[in-house]
C-alpha cells in the first residue's frame, strides 16, 4: 500500500504566492465590535490520508482461483489487480505495483498463501496471512515468456511453462529456480518436424506424482517422467489444444480444441482418442466428421461416488448461432445443460469436496467469470440454479453517472430503506447458502450508519449500506418508469438533447432526516420523491413544464403564452406565482416552425403504481424554446421544512414549490443581478444551434484523462463545448457571449441583509463566474395556510465575490458548529390520522435545528464559502470578509465539502491536480495537503466526494468504487476493522487407499520431488533465465498482520501452540507407528514360525 506523508502546510499553497496567506478584510466591523475568537480544537495531526476498502466487480477481470480448504476465492485483472472474496464481508485488494495483466492465480492450498504470473513474465507470492497481503518473493523470467504454472497439492515445487514450450520449476518457499528443466526438443523428440508452440497445460497424474502431463498448444501432449527424464507416452491431434483435465484414477483424461471438439484418451493408447465428442456440433449423416464449431476455451471432468462424471466446459458454439450469447455447458450422464450467459467468460473453476485430485471430485458448484459479473451455480439442484450473489458487484449494472456519500445519518434509515428494498429481490436463487465462506469479519470499531447512493445511466439510484467498511444495497429506485418508453426510434424526437440515456442521473439532493429525495436528469428533468411505506396508485403523475429563458421577451414564443416575469428591484415585491400546467402543453411549435414549448420527455398520463420506498411527488420539465432545447440542470437544492425545491443551468434559476405545485421564480442568471450586475451585460436571444448531444456523462470511460494544465472544470457547461470562460477574475476579460450557469444552491435561515437583526429563511445562489447572490423567502405559517398563501420570493440585493466558480456553501453559528438547513422530521404521509392531522401540519412551519436558534437573537454567523479557485467566510450580518484562502493557482477545485470529524468542522478539498486538502474553520488554516492521484479523470472528477468522519470516496473504474479516510483515528483503527482471510484450518485427510491398492500397488504414487529438483540432485539454474526479487512482504508483511504489541504476542503465543500442539501429534504419531511396526514384526515372526517347514502348495 502505498503511503503518504503528511506535510504540515504553511500559509502560502504554492511557493511565491502571497496572496495564499490568511487575508482577513479590511476592518469594516461597527464601532466597537470585533470578529470573536471561535476556539478551533482541529489540528495537523488529527488527518492522515489512506485507502480503506474497494468495493464492487473487479474491472477487466483476466484469472481465477479458489482454495477448497479455505474457502477463499482470487480474481485477477488486466491491471494488475487482485481481489480476494471470503464469507460475505470479507474482501480484499491488492495491486501489482507494475501494473501488468494477471494471466494466472494459484493457491497454496490452506497455506496461506498465493502464486500470481503476470503477463510480465513475473511470478509473485503472496501472503495471505496478514490483513494486507504482501508480496513476499517475486520472480522475473529475462529470456522466456511465462504461460502456464501448476503446483500441486502439498508441493512446494511449482511447474512454469513457457512460450518457447519449455519447463522450469520454482520452488515455491525460496522463489528460486531449479536446475531441472523440461526442454521442449526432448519431450517431443522426432514425434513432430516442427515446433509444438508454447505450453498450454501441465498436471501431474492424479495417481502417479512422477508423471506429469504437458499440453503443447499445437496439439501435441507429452506424458514425461520426471525421474527418468523422458516421454513415456506422446499424443497427437490436428487441432489446437486449449485445456486438459484428468479423470481422478489417472487412467483418462480430456482435451479441448480449437474446432469444438472434445477428445478422451486412455493413457496407455497414444495412437488415438478413445472417444471425439463434439458437444455443440451437428450429427451429420453417413458417419461423417460434424461441422466445426468455435473453441472450447476450457474443460473440466469431474467424478462423483454415485453417478456419472460431470463435463463442464465453456465455448464450443456451432458457428451458425448468431447473436446467441456465451454459454457454460454441463454434461451429466446422457443430459446436457447449456446455460446462457449475459457476458462473455473469462474462466470458470467447479467447486469440489475434495482438495485432493486422486479422490471422487464430487462437484458441488461452478464458479463462472464474466466480463462484468461473477456467477455461482448450483451443480447438485435440478436446472442448475444460481446462488444468489452477496457481494455488491452489481454497482456497474448500469453505468454509474454520480455519487453522494452520507456518513451519519439518522439510525432508523437503513432498516426502512432495507424493509423496502428486501420486497424487491429476485426468485429462483438456490436454496443453499454461498459456498465461498472463509475467512473471518473485522471488529468493526465505527459504529455510525452511513449510505452511499449512485445514479445511474439508464435513470435508476441505487441506496447502499456502506457502515462500518463493507457495503451491501439496500433498495433500488427507477426514476424511468413515470415516463412513457419510446416504441421505436422514430418516435423519439423530443429526447435529442442526448443521443442515448435520456433518463440518466445528473445530480442527486437528499434530506436523510426528511427523507426527501430529489433528483435531476440529463433530460433536462426533475422529480421529486417522498418516501412513504405503503403502496399507493397515483391516478394522475403531477407534473410542472417550466419555460428557463435567456432573454427577458421571449420573441419567438406563440401568441397567448405567458411572459416570463421581469426581473424585480431589489426588495420590491416578488412576482407573482407561475400558474402550474396541469397536462403537458400541446403547442409544440412557434409561429416560425421551430419547436418550442415541449419537454424531453413525456410523462405517462396512465394511472401509475407506485411500490413502498420513494415514490414522485412532482415531475418538472425544461421545455424547448424556439428551436433550442433546454440546457441540462447543473445545480439542484430541496428543503423539507420550506417545501421548496430549486433547480439552475446555464440559462437561469426556477424555483418550484412541490407543496401547492407552482412555479415562484423563473429568471434567467442576469436578472437575478438587477441593476447591479458587474458585468453589464444585455440579456440575448438564446442560441440557434443544437446543443452537441451529453458530451459522455454516461461514458465515464476508462481514457477520458483532463490534462492538469489546460483541463476544464466540470463545473463549467461541460455539456457545450463551445462554452469557454476566462479564470480570471477581472471584469474585462470575461468573454460576453459566456453563459453564467448556476453552480452552487443553500437553502439556509440567516441574515440575508446587512441591516438584518435576525435570520429569516433565504437561498443562496452561487455561480460560475464566482458570484453569490442571495435570495429573500417569505414563507406562509404553517398548517393549512401553508397550502393556500403564496411563498413570496425576492432577490435581497446581497452580492458576494469570489474566484472561479462556486462549489459548496454552508453555515456556521458564532461558536463554530455547523447550522444545518432546517428540515422538516418523516412521517407517513399515505395514513391520514384525523385528530392529530392539525398537530402535524402545524410542524410544517420552518423550525431552523441550528444551535443558534437557542441562543440570542443578535448573535451573528459566518457563512463559508469554497469556490474553485478560494475559499472565504464571510461573517453575517455584517458581510465582512473575516478570512480568505487561496486554495490552488494552478490548478482548480473539483469537489469541495464543509463535513464534521473529531467533534468540529472543517473544509475538504479535491483539486483537480490529484491533492486533497482540508482546512480548519472558520480560520481556514491549511491543515492537511496529499498528493493523492497521479491523474485526473472525468469519471473521478464526477463522483469524488468528502462526508463527515474523515471519510470519502470516488469511482475508481467504471464498475468499482474506492473508499478512503483522511482521519487519523480511522486509520489507526483499519487494521482491527479489516476481516481476516486466513483462519486456520485442518486440512482434510488423504483418501483411504483400500487393502488391494495398498497390497498390489494400485493407489497414488508418491514422489521425492526434493531428491528431484533439489540443487544436489539437479545443480544451479543459470543465472541469466531469472532474476529473484524479494518483496516487501517480509518485514512489512509482519508488522501489518498485528497492530500494536499485543497482537505480536498473541499472534507468538497462538504459533507456539499450534507448533506445539503439532509436535505432540507428530510424537502421538510416531509412537503409534512404532507400537504397530513391533506388533506387525511379532506377528511376522510367528507366521514364519508356523510356515517355516510346509512347502507353498500345503498352503
Amino acid at each position: 500500500m502505498r503511503k503518504f506523508n503528511i506535510r504540515k502546510v504553511l500559509d502560502g499553497l504554492t511557493a511565491g504566492s502571497s496572496s495564499a496567506s490568511q487575508q482577513p478584510a479590511a476592518p469594516q466591523h461597527p464601532p466597537g465590535g470585533r470578529e470573536p475568537e471561535v476556539q478551533e480544537t482541529l489540528q495537523s495531526e488529527h488527518f492522515q490520508l489512506c485507502k480503506t476498502v474497494r468495493h464492487g466487480f473487479p474491472y477487466q477481470p483476466s484469472a481465477l482461483a479458489f482454495d477448497p480448504v479455505q474457502k477463499i476465492l482470487a480474481v485477477g485483472t488486466q491491471t494488475g489487480a487482485l481481489r480476494l472474496f471470503g464469507r460475505p464481508g470479507v474482501e480484499c485488494y491488492c495491486q501489482h505495483d507494475s501494473g501488468a495483466a494477471v494471466i494466472q492465480l494459484q493457491f497454496l492450498i490452506n497455506e496461506g498463501a498465493l502464486v500470481s504470473a503476470l503477463a510480465d513474465d513475473t511470478l509473485h507470492l503472496w501472503n495471505l496471512r496478514q490483513k494486507r497481503p504482501a508480496i513476499l518473493h517475486s520472480l522475473k523470467f529475462c529470456r522466456e515468456r511465462v504461460t502456464f504454472c501448476h503446483l500441486p497439492f502439498q508441493s512446494k515445487w511449482l511447474y512454469v511453462g513457457t512460450e518457447r514450450g519449455n519447463i522450469h520449476i520454482v520452488n515455491v518457499e525460496s522463489f528460486t529456480l531449479s536446475g531441472y528443466v523440461i526442454m521442449w526438443n526432448k519431450a517431443i523428440e522426432l514425434s513432430s518436424k516442427s515446433h509444438p508452440g508454447p505450453v498450454v497445460h501441465i498436471s501431474d497424474n492424479p495417481m502417479d506424482e512422477g508423471k506429469l502431463l504437458i499440453g503443447f498448444e499445437s496439439g501435441t501432449v507429452v506424458l514425461w517422467d520426471l525421474k527418468s527424464k523422458k516421454a513415456d507416452y506422446r499424443y497427437t491431434y490436428d487441432e489446437a489444444i486449449h485445456s486438459v483435465a484428468w479423470h481422478h484414477e489417472g487412467k483418462q483424461f480430456i482435451c479441448s480444441h480449437s474446432d469444438g471438439t472434445l477428445t478422451i484418451w486412455n493413457v496407455r493408447s497414444p495412437a488415438k482418442p478413445v472417444q471425439t465428442i463434439t458437444p455443440h456440433g451437428k450429427q451429420l449423416k453417413d458417419g461423417k466428421k460434424p461441422e466445426p464449431c468455435k473453441p472450447i476455451l476450457k474443460v473440466e471432468y469431474k467424478t462423483t461416488r454415485s453417478g456419472e462424471p460431470f463435463i463442464i466446459l465453456s465455448g464450443g458454439l456451432s458457428y451458425d448461432t448468431v447473436g446467441r450469447r456465451p454459454c457454460l455447458t454441463v454434461m451429466h450422464g446422457k443430459s446436457t445443460a447449456v446455460l446462457e450467459m449475459d457476458y462473455s467468460i473469462v474462466d470458470f473453476l467447479t467447486l469440489c469436496e475434495t482438495p485432493y485430485p486422486n479422490d471422487f471430485q464430487e462437484p458441488y458448484a461452478v464458479v463462472v467469470l464474466l466480463e462484468k459479473d461473477l456467477v455461482l451455480i448450483d451443480l447438485a439442484q435440478n436446472g442448475y440454479p444460481i446462488f444468489e450473489n452477496p457481494y455488491p458487484l452489481s454497482i456497474h449494472e448500469s453505468p454509474v453517472t454520480c455519487c453522494e456519500y452520507f456518513a451519519d445519518c439518522p439510525v432508523d434509515l437503513i432498516p426502512a430503506l432495507y424493509s423496502v428494498g428486501a420486497r424487491q429481490k429476485r426468485q429462483g436463487y438456490s436454496k443453499k447458502e454461498w459456498p465461498i465462506n472463509g475467512g473471518n469479519w473485522g471488529l468493526g470499531a465505527q459504529s455510525y450508519p452511513e449510505i452511499i447512493i449512485t445514479g445511474h445511466a439508464d435513470g435508476s439510484v441505487k441506496f447502499w449500506d456502506a457502515s462500518a467498511i463493507t457495503l451491501q444495497v439496500l433498495y433500488k429506485l427507477k426514476t424511468a418508469k413515470v415516463f412513457e418508453k419510446p416504441r421505436n426510434k422514430d418516435d423519439r424526437p423530443n429526447t435529442d438533447i442526448v443521443d442515448e440515456d435520456p433518463y440518466a442521473i445528473q445530480i442527486i439532493s437528499w434530506c436523510p432526516e426528511s427523507r426527501m429525495l430529489c433528483i435531476a436528469g440529463v433530460s433536462a428533468h426533475v422529480i421529486i420523491y417522498r418516501f412513504s411505506k405503503q403502496e399507493v396508485i397515483t391516478e394522475v403523475i403531477p407534473m410542472l413544464e417550466v419555460r428557463l429563458l435567456y432573454e427577458i421577451n421571449d420573441v419567438d414564443s406563440p401568441e397567448g403564452e405567458q411572459a416570463p416575469p421581469l426581473p424585480t428591484p431589489v426588495g420590491a415585491a416578488n412576482p407573482q406565482p407561475i400558474p402550474p400546467q396541469s397536462h403537458p402543453s400541446t403547442s409544440s411549435s412557434s409561429s416560425d416552425g421551430l419547436r418550442d414549448n415541449v419537454p424531453c420527455l413525456k410523462v405517462k398520463n396512465s394511472p401509475l403504481k407506485q411500490s413502498p420506498g420513494y415514490q414522485t411527488e412532482l415531475v418538472i420539465q425544461l421545455v424547448w424554446v424556439g428551436g433550442e432545447p433546454p440546457q441540462q440542470i447543473t445545480s439542484l437544492a430541496v428543503n423539507s421544512s420550506y417545501g421548496l425545491v430549486v433547480f439552475g443551468n446555464c440559462n437561469g434559476i426556477a424555483m418550484v414549490d412541490y407543496l401547492q405545485k407552482a412555479v415562484l421564480l423563473n429568471l434567467g442568471t442576469i436578472e437575478l443581478y438587477g441593476s447591479n450586475d458587474p458585468y453589464r451585460r444585455e440579456p440575448r436571444s438564446p442560441r440557434k444551434s443544437r446543443q452537441p448531444s451529453g458530451a459522455g456523462l454516461c461514458d465515464i470511460s476508462e481514457g477520458t484523462v483532463i490534462p492538469e494544465d489546460r483541463c476544464k472544470s466540470p463545473t463549467s457547461d461541460v455539456k457545450d463545448n463551445s462554452f469557454s470562460r476566462s479564470r480570471s477574475s477581472s471584469v474585462t476579460s470575461i468573454d460576453k457571449e459566456s453563459r453564467e450557469a448556476i453552480s452552487a444552491l443553500h437553502f439556509c435561515e440567516t441574515f440575508t441583509r446587512k441591516a438584518d437583526s435576525s435570520p429569516s429563511p433565504c437561498l443562496w445562489v452561487g455561480t460560475t463566474l464566482g458570484t453569490v447572490l442571495v435570495i429573500a423567502l417569505n414563507l406562509p405559517p404553517g398548517g393549512e395556510q401553508r397550502l393556500l398563501q403564496p411563498v413570496i420570493v425576492s432577490p435581497s440585493g446581497t452580492i458576494l465575490r469570489l474566484k472561479g466558480a462556486i462549489l459548496r456553501m454552508a453555515f456556521l453559528d458564532t461558536t463554530g458548529c455547523l447550522v444545518p438547513p432546517a428540515y422538516e422530521p418523516w412521517r407517513e404521509h399515505n395514513i391520514p390520522e384525523e385528530k392529530d392531522e392539525k398537530e402535524k401540519l402545524k410542524k410544517r412551519r420552518p423550525v431552523s435545528v441550528s444551535p443558534s436558534s437557542s441562543q440570542e437573537i443578535s448573535e451573528n454567523q459566518y457563512a463559508v464559502i469554497c469556490s474553485e479557485k478560494q475559499a472565504k467566510v464571510i461573517s453575517l450580518p455584517t458581510q465582512n470578509c473575516a478570512y480568505k484562502q487561496n486554495i490552488t493557482e494552478t490548478s482548480f477545485v473539483l469537489r469541495g465539502d464543509i463535513v464534521a470529524l473529531s467533534n468540529s468542522i472543517c473544509l475538504a478539498c479535491f483539486c483537480a491536480n490529484g491533492h486533497i486538502m482540508t482546512f480548519s474553520l472558520p480560520s481556514l488554516r491549511p491543515l492537511l495537503d496529499v498528493y493523492y492521484l497521479p491523474l485526473t479523470n472525468m469519471r473521478i472528477a464526477r463522483t469524488f466526494c468528502f462526508t463527515n468522519n474523515g471519510q470519502a470516496l470516488y469511482l475508481v473504474s467504471p464498475t468499482e468504487i474506492q473508499r478512503l479516510t483522511y482521519s487519523q483515528e480511522t486509520c489507526e483503527n483499519l487494521q482491527e476493522m479489516l476481516g481476516e482471510l486466513f483462519t486456520p484450518v485442518e486440512t482434510p485427510e488423504a483418501p483411504n487407499r483400500g487393502f488391494f491398492k495398498g497390497l498390489f500397488g494400485g493407489g497414488a504414487q508418491s514422489l521425492d520431488r526434493e531428491e528431484l529438483f533439489g540443487e544436489s540432485a539437479s545443480g544451479k539454474a543459470s543465472r541469466s533465465l531469472a532474476q529473484h526479487i524479494p518483496g516487501p512482504g517480509g518485514i512489512e508483511g509482519v508488522k501489518g498482520a498485528a497492530s500494536g504489541v499485543v497482537g505480536e504476542l498473541a499472534r507468538a503465543r497462538l504459533a507456539l501452540d499450534e507448533r506445539g500442539q503439532k509436535l505432540g501429534d507428530l510424537e502421538e504419531r510416531t509412537a503409534a507407528m512404532m507400537s504397530s511396526a513391533d506388533s506387525f514384526s511379532k506377528h511376522a515372526h510367528e507366521m514364519m514360525l508356523k510356515y517355516k517347514d510346509k512347502k507353498w502348495y500345503q498352503f
